[in-house]
């Protein structure tokens, strides 16, 4: 369970409707290793029919081949343009311009100056990124989330005004996989989850989608998780990597905390190598069973208030 919406996200979120009608164009930054657990689902709402830029940040740290299937995906979208791109490489950011130069065809940007909004979840990059792509630190910036607290205008080339605004949240985490994928990622502050739940969603997620990296890193032995159900593989899979790398209280006592932190900290510093965490076809697939606990959590809930009000007519007569 992740509890994750602080009650400033709620005036962030007000304050951004407030300011939408102004803006030209409307820049979403993304992390491309979760692409759709860090899509804010409130901003194709704020933003209505307006152009649309998603910039996959953190491309350096993603799957390629994976943040190609998102791009695509994203390119099909009507109003959408989608960029891979890293903070760290200047040269992706040169392209962003030209971007909203096709998001703004047909506008005389000397009559009146284009208006770019830049919106994004905490610690997705924006502040660094805005700080690279301007050529000097406009923003303040830190390895936490919600460093950005209220709005701000920068004056960038080609008579553009961007607005930065804070890196707001959404009330309900669905499907329930993207929270944990946002706590790997560092979106999420510690104090929202457990570090031993994240442990065994990361090393499920590994042994499914990244079993090379997994022995590449640690060494381990996966044939031995043959034959284990799912729910036993991770605990195997961690059991090994204590160890190896000295996360053990005493022989046959695992550390879990202390090893689940270890495998955490190394996927989210890009120490197994390149890993994105999700597909659009995967992320599809969690939608439709989240829709479907839900609706039948709501068939449930009418079913058992239909009853109650049944008992309480039948106690009047």
């Amino acid at each position: 369970m992740i509890n994750w919406f602080p009650g400033h996200m709620h005036k962030a979120r007000k304050e951004i409707a407030e300011v939408m009608p102004q803006m030209d164009v409307v820049i979403e930054i993304l992390d491309a290793r979760l692409p759709f657990s860090s899509e804010n689902p409130l901003v194709a709402g704020l933003r209505g029919d307006k152009p649309c830029i998603k910039l996959l940040n953190k491309a350096d740290l993603a799957d390629p081949e994976r943040t190609q299937a998102w791009l695509d995906y994203f390119e099909s979208q009507q109003g959408v343009q989608a960029l891979a791109i890293s903070e760290k490489n200047s040269t992706t950011l040169a392209p962003i311009y030209q971007r909203i130069d096709k998001a703004l065809a047909g506008r005389d940007l000397a009559i009146r100056g284009g208006r770019v909004m830049i919106m994004g979840i905490p610690n997705v990059g924006k502040s660094t990124l805005i700080n690279a792509w301007v050529g000097k630190k406009m923003t303040r910036t830190g390895n936490e989330a919600g460093v950005t607290r209220s709005q701000q205008k920068i004056k960038l080339a080609n008579n553009l005004t961007l607005t930065d605004t804070p890196g707001f949240l959404w009330p309900k985490l669905t499907p329930p996989e993207a929270g944990f994928r946002l706590a790997i990622s560092g979106a999420i502050k510690e104090t929202a989850y457990d570090y031993i739940d994240l442990g065994l969603f990361t090393a499920q997620f590994l042994i499914q989608a990244y079993p090379d990296a997994l022995t590449a890193r640690y060494g381990v032995d996966l044939t031995a998780l043959a034959g284990l159900l799912p729910e036993e593989q991770d605990e195997a899979l961690l059991t090994q990597i204590a160890q190896k790398r000295g996360c053990m209280l005493r022989p046959g006592s695992v550390d879990w905390d202390k090893v689940c932190r270890l495998l955490v900290n190394e996927v989210r510093d890009g120490k197994l190598g390149t890993l994105t965490y999700e597909s659009p076809a995967q992320c599809a697939q969690e939608v439709a069973r989240a829709q479907q606990a839900d609706a039948e959590k709501a068939q449930l809930k009418a079913q058992k208030d239909a009853e109650r009000k049944a008992r309480t007519r039948k106690n009047r007569k």
